[in-house]
């Protein structure tokens, strides 16, 4: 096939927005003639001038006049160098398109050439000058010939912010390569290379991504952060994942790429923002970096005209795969890392699965938290006899993680299956059915005396700590619990300093996760039928979404059935929500599943129904807890996921070190 009919298949376009977009232009051609060094100069925010200086490979005198024609320096020669495009320019119009809307020169110098030469786009002059080997693009009076579109430019100060993210996006995909920026004659942003490609092994280029993010991001960005490696069939990804309490107002601190491109693409965003559900309070917005790499013939770069978006073959596999890879970096408690970073001081040692190693401690120190008010009070415990474990579980062991679902007690009913309604049991049946260890409390000291639910518990026989290498009793992750503060907060001592702990909100999520792991098992959501079916009017998609969507609605609890060619029914709704409106409960489902994938919907649903039941079953506020009650909770919130947020995502537990404590009262001043 000849060059002209692959050209026919370029969806070239127009790619001269504003000076950033020129900026991104000539930086990805940088990129592809190997460049290790990338010197952006400024004027104007760009507008004045833009000069690009790079170290590559440079382009031959009799190649220049031929530069600037379209397409004559696309990278496609055929069908298939198009369909597994692997360089960040590849359609050849990017500088007849720059040459045509401003004042443009080229000056360029290969390895093998005794001297550079200098090409001036609007006279065509071609003349020798003086250069080391590399290529120079300068852009003078950016829309000269077009005024009109000049008038549409943002202040100087606004198009400079652009160009510079411009710069900062291709700086985080290659830490290999040095970039600085220049504005007005001053140094705006300067990011040296932290890594030369085929010297050292791949955990040096781990090492190096993660320098390169701090130096661009923040060192915040890395400290508030966990590695992020997971590996699916044909994709992989890696990066790093901002934890809950990082989150951002605004989605500024989210880049995904995509075989080394940066794109902003709906797939890879929802698959993100999914992974952090459960985990993020309010609107927040988390904050990652996440790196993609897949064969080129399975995603299409070919589909806008800023190569800014992206078209999978696969869409699924590619979310599934983003959103598994975050939530497992995130599933981790972090308290095991604070244990961690305080028995090895160098993070070079902490953490297996670690692939990017920040200088700074893997546990960073939190801020205490405000306190929580809680409307209700004398809520009995349903859950209590949960907070422990069978007899091998004791506490000789701090990392045994007990079975999924097991010791759920009040929660759930002996007798409740899968196909009929969960009930509460009474406390007396669920300090019952479970045999405490030696340490735990009787079913008889374990619930609370009658017409006082805030009487504390019988004391217990001190439970066996183990000793730490200072010969104190401090090796657990979370410490050893002290005291309970106003009914609300659990006060625990470990080697880092002191823990506060919000022991409802913690209770929540061990509970929640429970939950989770009881209905993963093949347990459906009860459901509760309707005195009278509940009756709407439906459009012809959710009609269809109704009939063919039955069992996923089934599994979430919920019947609706066609009631006439035009109305739908619902007949039964999840026991956890028969208080609320059955119609627009269905029409909300019915609108998700249409529009997003069936397992996503039935997940989002599930632990947004077992959330709510989690949050009912929880200890509340006000209920005193034995040492012993306090110290089971804090080593269940060490071996279950996710136990640093709640289900709203508040966080759970914070860490006052001794340094901050030693600063409260003047000590060693």
């Amino acid at each position: 096939m000849c060059i002209r009919d692959s050209i026919s298949q370029i969806a070239a376009g127009e790619v001269v927005e504003r000076p950033a977009s020129v900026v991104r232009e000539l930086v990805d051609n940088a990129l592809d003639a190997g460049a290790t060094q990338i010197t952006v100069r400024l004027s104007a925010g760009g507008v004045r001038l833009i000069t690009v200086e790079d170290d590559g490979g440079g382009i031959p005198q009799e190649e220049l006049p031929v530069a600037l024609r379209r397409h004559a320096t696309s990278k496609i020669t055929n069908l298939n160098d198009l369909e597994t495009v692997a360089t960040m320019g590849f359609r050849g119009e990017a500088l007849a398109a720059i040459a045509s809307v401003s004042e443009m020169a080229l000056l360029s110098r290969p390895a093998a050439q005794a001297s550079a030469f200098l090409l001036d786009a609007r006279s065509g002059e071609l003349r020798p000058a003086a250069r080391s080997t590399g290529t120079t693009v300068e852009v003078k009076e950016l829309f000269f010939s077009t005024p009109a579109r000049r008038k549409f430019l943002k202040t100087d100060a606004t198009e400079l912010a652009h160009c510079i993210e411009s710069v900062r996006r291709h700086a985080l995909a290659r830490p290999d390569v040095g970039f600085a920026i220049w504005h007005e004659g001053k140094l705006v942003e300067q990011w040296r290379a932290t890594f030369v490609p085929g010297q050292g092994d791949p955990q040096d280029a781990h090492d190096a991504l993660a320098r390169r993010l701090s130096d661009v991001l923040g060192e915040d960005f890395v400290t508030q952060s966990v590695a992020v490696q997971h590996r699916v069939g044909p994709v992989t990804v890696t990066g790093r994942a901002g934890l809950p309490d990082a989150a951002r107002s605004r989605p500024d601190h989210q880049y995904c790429y995509v075989n080394g491109r940066f794109v902003r693409d709906k797939v890879l965003t929802h698959a993100a923002r999914s992974a952090y559900e459960d985990v993020l309070h309010g609107h927040k917005q988390p904050i990652y970096a996440l790196y993609v790499e897949i064969d080129p013939s399975r995603v299409d770069v070919n589909v806008h005209p800023t190569k800014i978006e992206v078209r999978f073959r696969d869409s699924r596999e590619v979310h599934q795969a983003v959103r598994h890879a975050v939530e497992n970096a995130l599933a981790a408690p972090r308290a095991a890392a604070l244990a961690a970073a305080a028995a090895a001081p160098n993070p070079s040692t902490a953490g297996d699965g670690e692939h990017f190693k920040p200088q700074t401690p893997q546990a960073p120190v939190w801020n205490a938290q405000a306190a929580i008010k809680f409307e209700e009070r004398g809520h009995r415990v349903e859950d209590l006899q949960a907070l422990w474990g069978p007899r091998s579980a004791t506490p000789a062991s701090p990392v045994a993680n007990p079975a999924p679902g097991a010791a759920v007690g009040g929660l759930w009913a002996p007798s409740a299956q899968a196909d009929a309604p969960a009930t509460w049991a009474t406390p007396a049946a669920s300090h019952a059915s479970a045999t405490p260890w030696d340490g735990a409390p009787s079913a008889q000291t374990a619930a609370p005396v009658a017409g006082s639910p805030t009487e504390p518990l019988a004391s217990n026989p001190p439970t066996a700590w183990p000793v730490g290498r200072d010969g104190n009793e401090t090796a657990w992750p979370l410490g050893k619990a002290v005291a309970q503060l106003h009914g609300v907060y659990i006060l625990a001592e470990n080697a880092q300093g002191m823990v506060v702990v919000d022991m409802h909100a913690a209770h929540e999520r061990i509970v929640y996760e429970r939950l989770k792991a009881q209905v993963d098992s093949g347990a459906r959501i009860a459901s509760q039928p309707l005195l009278i079916p509940a009756t709407f009017a439906a459009t012809p998609q959710e009609v269809a979404t109704a009939e063919e969507s039955a069992d996923v609605l089934a599994t979430l609890g919920l019947e609706v059935v066609p009631f006439s060619p035009k109305t739908l029914a619902v007949r039964a709704v999840p026991t956890t929500l028969a208080q609320g409106d059955p119609v627009e409960l269905a029409r909300s489902v019915l609108a998700e599943l249409a529009a997003h994938d069936a397992t996503t919907v039935v997940q989002r649903a599930r632990n947004e129904i077992l959330g709510t039941m989690a949050c009912h079953g929880a200890v509340r506020a006000n209920r005193k807890l034995t040492t012993d009650e306090m110290n089971a909770l804090l080593r269940q919130m060490e071996t279950t996921d996710r136990s640093d947020q709640c289900n709203h995502g508040r966080p759970t537990w914070r860490q006052l070190s001794m340094k901050e404590l030693d600063a409260l009262f003047l000590r060693g001043r």
